[in-house]
C-alpha cells in the first residue's frame, strides 16, 4: 500500500480545515500511519509463524491461530486507516465540484463569480464537513469496538488454551511476543481515541461558530427592524420656545421680576 500517495492526497484537504481538522491530519499521519509503516508491520509479521501449539496433530495448530486471531491487527488496522481517511475526500470532491461550477458560471457571465470563495465553508460544504467529521468518528469508534469484542478488551494473553477440533484435547498455544504486541495495541487504540476526540472538538467548534453566527445576524436583522418601526421624531418641542432664564439669578431676583410684571398688567388693566 502507498501510503505516501494517500498523504499527499490528503494534504491538500488542510486548506479546508480548520486548526482541530490540521491537528487532526497531523497525528493520523505522524501517530498512526508511520507507527503502523515503520514498526507495526515489523512485529506483526511473524505472528502466523512463531505461533506455537504444544501439539503434532495436523490442522490443530491452524485452526487455533485463527480461533484467537480471527483477523490481523495489522490488515484492521489498514482497514480502519483507509475508513477514517476517505471521508475527508469528500470535503475536496465538494470544492472542487464548486470549482467546476464557478468555472462554467465565469464562462457564461463574462467574469462575474458564482461563488467568492469555493472552498468556504457555508452552505452545502459546511454540511459536507460536518458529515466527514462524523463518518470519521464513527469509523474510528466501529473498530475500536471491533477491536475490543475480538481480542477481550485489547489483551493479547502470554498463553491461550485451544479445544477445536481436529485438535485432540485442550492444547496450550504461545503467541510471539505478546508483551510488545499488546504495547503497540494500546498505543494504536490510545491515538484513535485522541483522533476521535479531536473530531468531537472540531464538530462543537464548527457548530458553535454557526449558532453564534446565526444569533448575531438575528440580532442584527432584529436591531435593523426596531430602527425602522421607530424613526426618531421631536419628543419635546424646540428649546427656542421657551424662555430663557439665568438658572445663576438668586431667588430674590426671581420675585422682584415676578412682581414687576404683575404691576405691568395691572397698570394696563386699569388703563
Amino acid at each position: 500500500m502507498n501510503w505516501s500517495g494517500l498523504e499527499s492526497l490528503l494534504s491538500g484537504v488542510n486548506k479546508y480545515s480548520t486548526a482541530f481538522g490540521r491537528i487532526w491530519l497531523s497525528m493520523v499521519f505522524v501517530f498512526r500511519v508511520m507507527v503502523f509503516v515503520v514498526a507495526a508491520q515489523r512485529v506483526w509479521g511473524d505472528e502466523s509463524k512463531d505461533f506455537v501449539c504444544n501439539t503434532r496433530q495436523p490442522g490443530c495448530t491452524n485452526v487455533c491461530y485463527d480461533h484467537i486471531f480471527p483477523i490481523s491487527h495489522i490488515r484492521l488496522w489498514a482497514l480502519q486507516l483507509i475508513f477514517v481517511t476517505c471521508p475527508s475526500l469528500m470535503v475536496m470532491a465538494h470544492v472542487k465540484l464548486r470549482e467546476g461550477k464557478d468555472a462554467k458560471y465565469v464562462a457564461l457571465h463574462q467574469g462575474s463569480h458564482l461563488y467568492a470563495n469555493p472552498g468556504k465553508k457555508r452552505g452545502g460544504l459546511w454540511w459536507t464537513y460536518l458529515l466527514s467529521l462524523v463518518f470519521k468518528a464513527g469509523f474510528d469508534t466501529a473498530f475500536l469496538y471491533i477491536l475490543y469484542r475480538i481480542y477481550h478488551g485489547y489483551d493479547l494473553p502470554k498463553l491461550s488454551k485451544c479445544s477445536i477440533e481436529p485438535c485432540p484435547n485442550t492444547v496450550d498455544c504461545f503467541i510471539s511476543r505478546p508483551t510488545e504486541k499488546k504495547i503497540f495495541m494500546l498505543f494504536m487504540v490510545i491515538s484513535s481515541s485522541l483522533c476521535i476526540l479531536m473530531c468531537i472538538c472540531e464538530m462543537i467548534y464548527l457548530i458553535g461558530k454557526r449558532i453564534s453566527k446565526l444569533l448575531r445576524i438575528r440580532h442584527e436583522n432584529e436591531r435593523v427592524l426596531f430602527a425602522e418601526q421607530h424613526e426618531l421624531t421631536n419628543i419635546a418641542p424646540p428649546r427656542s420656545q421657551y424662555r430663557k432664564t439665568d438658572p445663576t439669578l438668586a431667588g430674590s431676583q426671581l420675585s422682584l421680576s415676578k412682581r414687576e410684571k404683575i404691576r405691568e398688567n395691572s397698570a394696563t388693566t386699569t388703563l
